[in-house]
């Protein structure tokens, strides 16, 4: 057999378990070397090993700087950066009266992580002409779809990780470097061990955004491969 040649490195944050997970093994079989990130060292590392040959750990905080700069240092150059980690806090809540420090410790993770660690990554992909960012978002965060009172700290990340995404995509355009975003829709994991899509199915989804041709388009929302709007 002939051995798979993982040319380009994808680094999937949240990925010791669910969407992350299901995320890297399925980059993983596509060819690419894959670095998963995650807080918990023990976790993460026996999720990569899970992977085999071709899929390493790196203990990753999205929340903090130290440690995001560390996980840089150790990982080096990244082609594809799938921003996945999350959090859920608030739901039931109504805007009126979520506390105020779930909402701080929401933002920190699912809006300030990805942007956190798109910085760390995303000037060594414009600086080699290449790369792909993405961000796993909802369709709680999107005005056309609708936000969603009843999780109001969780629907307000994801619509500022939405502007996120439309920012980085202005900066870097023309660079060879494309930022999307992707609402995968309810997905069956710790978060919402309710709803009815696999991890695995949903992957799909986000390895569309992260794979994406040259000249594809960036700064757009993705939901099963197509274009919808903000």
């Amino acid at each position: 057999m002939t051995p798979v040649l993982r040319s380009r490195t994808a680094l999937v944050t949240g990925a010791n378990r669910g969407l992350g997970l299901a995320v890297s093994t399925l980059l993983h079989a596509r060819g690419f070397r894959v670095v998963l990130g995650g807080r918990d060292e023990e976790a993460v590392t026996a999720a990569a090993q899970s992977l085999g040959e071709g899929a390493a750990a790196v203990v990753l905080d999205v929340s903090d700087d130290a440690s995001v700069k560390s996980a840089a240092e150790r990982v080096g150059r990244v082609d594809v950066l799938v921003n996945n980690a999350g959090t859920f806090l608030d739901r039931g809540d109504v805007p009126s009266g979520v506390p105020l420090s779930l909402v701080e410790a929401t933002l920190s993770v699912n809006v300030l992580g990805s942007w956190r660690v798109s910085q760390a990554f995303l000037p060594g992909m414009v600086e080699h002409g290449w790369g792909r960012v993405v961000m796993v978002s909802s369709g709680t965060g999107s005005f056309t779809n609708g936000l969603f009172p009843q999780a109001p700290a969780y629907s307000v990340s994801k619509a500022a990780l939405n502007a996120v995404t439309v920012l980085l995509a202005k900066e870097t355009a023309d660079t060879g470097v494309l930022v999307n975003a992707v609402n995968p829709g309810l997905v069956r994991t710790r978060m919402r061990p309710e709803a009815e899509r696999s991890a695995e199915d949903a992957a799909g989804d986000i390895a569309y955004a992260a794979t994406l041709p040259d000249g594809a388009p960036s700064g757009v929302f993705f939901r099963s491969g197509a274009v919808v709007g903000w």
